[in-house]
C-alpha cells in the first residue's frame, strides 16, 4: 500500500482524528448502555404512607446508585394508581389484588398483605355479619373496597344500598360517635401504625373494647374470589389487654403488589426486583413496613402472573457467566482484530517504516539517465555502468532469494536496455566532438 500524496502532519492529524472519533463514540455507546433506568411508578392510599414508602425506596435507589431509579407518581388512592397504571400512565403501580384492571399487569413483589376488619364500637350486640341486615356499615376507603362490599353483600345476603355507606377517613370517628353508622369496614395491614389508628375510632378505655366481627366463610368466599385469601387475625391484634380480639378471628386478607406492564424487559425487570429486595434490607431499621415486602407467589395459576423478570430472581434462573457475558467473551477478540487491522492501515498510511521513494531501485536507474546525458568523459560512463551493474546484480540476487520487494527481471531488462541505448548514444558524441587544446 503507497501512501497518498499528503505531508506527514496532515496524515498524522486525520489519524488522531479519527481515533478521538471513534474513542468519543466508543464512550457515549458505554454511557448510554450503562445508563441507569428510570421507571414511572403509581402508588395511592388515603392517607399517604404507600407513596412515602415508594419515596424512600426511590431515595435508596439514587443514594446507592443502582441501575434502576423509580419516579413515584401519586395518584391519590389505589384505585387510582391501578387506573393510570391501566391508561398506560406508568410503568410501574403498588395495587390491590381485588382493585382495578390489572390485564396488563404482572406481579415484582408483595409490597405487604392488607386485612378486612369489620368492626362494631363498644358495647354493641353485633358479633356476626347476619347481624349487620337492617343496620349500617361505614366503609372507609371508599371505591378501593367497591369489590370487597360486593362479595360481603352477595355471600351474606345483605342490601348493599341499605347496608354499606361510604365515608371518608377523617369523618370515621364522627360517624361512630354520632351513631350514623353501626360498624365499620376497613382494609389496612397489620402494622402498628394502623392499628393504633383503627383504635383511635373508638371510645377508649379499659372497658371500653371495640367488636370484631368475623367473616366465617371466608374460605367459600376465596375459593370463589382468587383475589383473596382466608386469613386468621391472632388474639389481641387490636388490643393486648384484655385481648381484642379473644381468639384467633377468621377475615379475609388481600395483597398489595408492586406490579410491572407485562411489555418491560425480563433484563430490566430482573434488575428492578433485586434491587428491591436489597433495599427492604437496608431500610428495614428506618421503617418496620419493609418487612411485609415478600416473594409473590410462583405457581403457574397464581391470581396475578410473576414477571419473568421477577421469576428469574425467585426460582433462581438468573443468567450464569458464560450467558451474560459470552457474547463479549466471543466479540472481544474479533474488536481487537479489527483494531489491529485499523492500526495497521493507519500505519501504511502514514508511511511509517517504508523506504524513501527516491531510494528505490528503478528511481536510482531512472536518475542514471541525467547522469550519463551530461557525462563529459569516458570515464564517468565506465563508472555510471559499473553502477547499473551493481544494482541489477542485487536485484536479481534478490529474487532468487525469493524478496517479494525485488523488481522484477523484465523491468529490469527494459531499465538496462534504455540505459544502455543512452551510453552508447552518449559515447558516439564525445567521439565526434573536437578535442580542446589548451595552451601550455
Amino acid at each position: 500500500m503507497v501512501s497518498l500524496n499528503l505531508p506527514l502532519w496532515l496524515r498524522l492529524v486525520l489519524v488522531v482524528g479519527v481515533v478521538g472519533l471513534a474513542a468519543g463514540a466508543s464512550l457515549l455507546a458505554y454511557r448510554y448502555y450503562t445508563r441507569p433506568v428510570t421507571l414511572s411508578v403509581a402508588v395511592g392510599s388515603i392517607d399517604g404512607e404507600a407513596a412515602k414508602a415508594m419515596s424512600a425506596i426511590a431515595s435508596r435507589l439514587v443514594s446507592t446508585n443502582a441501575p434502576v431509579r423509580l419516579r413515584v407518581i401519586d395518584s391519590g388512592t389505589a384505585l387510582e394508581a391501578a387506573n393510570a397504571f391501566a391508561a398506560g400512565k406508568a410503568d410501574l403501580a403498588v395495587v390491590r389484588g381485588d382493585v382495578g384492571d390489572l390485564s396488563q399487569a404482572q406481579a415484582v413483589v408483595v409490597v405487604s398483605h392488607v386485612v378486612v376488619l369489620l368492626i362494631a364500637p363498644p358495647g354493641s350486640t353485633i358479633d356476626s355479619i347476619d347481624k349487620l341486615k337492617g343496620r349500617r356499615v361505614g366503609v372507609v376507603g371508599g371505591e378501593a373496597n367497591a369489590k370487597i362490599v360486593d362479595v360481603l353483600s352477595r355471600e351474606y345476603g345483605l342490601d348493599r344500598a341499605r347496608v354499606f355507606k361510604d365515608i371518608a377517613l377523617p369523618d370515621a370517628r364522627r360517624a361512630i360517635q354520632s351513631k350514623e353508622v353501626n360498624a365499620l369496614l376497613v382494609v389496612i395491614p397489620l402494622a402498628g401504625k394502623y392499628l393504633s389508628l383503627v383504635r383511635d375510632f373508638f371510645q377508649q378505655g379499659p372497658k371500653a373494647l371495640p367488636v370484631l366481627i368475623p367473616i366465617d366463610s371466608a374460605g367459600a368466599i376465596a375459593q370463589a374470589e382468587r383475589a383473596y385469601e382466608s386469613f386468621d387475625v391472632p388474639k389481641g391484634t387490636l388490643r393486648g389487654s384484655p385481648p381484642v380480639p379473644e381468639e384467633d378471628l377468621t377475615t379475609l386478607r388481600a395483597s398489595l403488589y408492586l406490579v410491572a406492564n407485562k411489555k418491560l424487559g425480563t433484563d430490566l425487570v430482573t434488575s428492578l426486583t433485586l434491587t428491591i429486595m436489597k433495599v427492604r434490607r437496608e431500610l428495614l431499621g428506618e421503617q418496620p413496613i419493609f418487612a411485609q415486602i415478600t416473594a409473590p407467589s410462583t405457581d403457574q395459576d397464581a391470581w396475578l402472573p410473576l414477571h419473568p423478570g421477577a421469576a428469574a430472581v425467585y426460582n433462581g434462573t438468573q443468567q450464569s457467566f458464560m450467558d451474560e457475558y459470552g457474547n463479549w467473551i466471543y466479540l472481544t477478540p474479533m474488536a481487537l482484530g479489527g483494531a489491529a487491522t485499523l492500526f495497521a492501515a493507519a500505519w501504511k498510511f502514514l508511511g511509517l517504516g517504508q523506504p524513501a521513494t527516491g531510494q528505490g531501485p528503478l528511481d536510482s536507474l531512472y536518475a542514471m539517465g541525467r547522469r550519463i546525458r551530461k557525462a563529459g568523459t569516458e570515464a564517468e560512463l565506465s563508472d555510471i555502468e559499473e553502477e547499473i551493474d551493481d544494482i541489477l546484480r542485487a536485484q536479481r540476487a534478490g529474487s532468487a532469494r525469493g524478496d517479494e520487494n525485488a523488481v522484477d527481471d523484465a523491468t529490469l531488462n527494459v531499465a538496462a536496455h534504455r540505459l544502455e541505448s543512452l551510453i552508447h548514444d552518449r559515447r558516439n558524441m564525445l567521439a565526434k566532438k573536437p578535442a580542446i587544446v589548451t595552451a601550455a
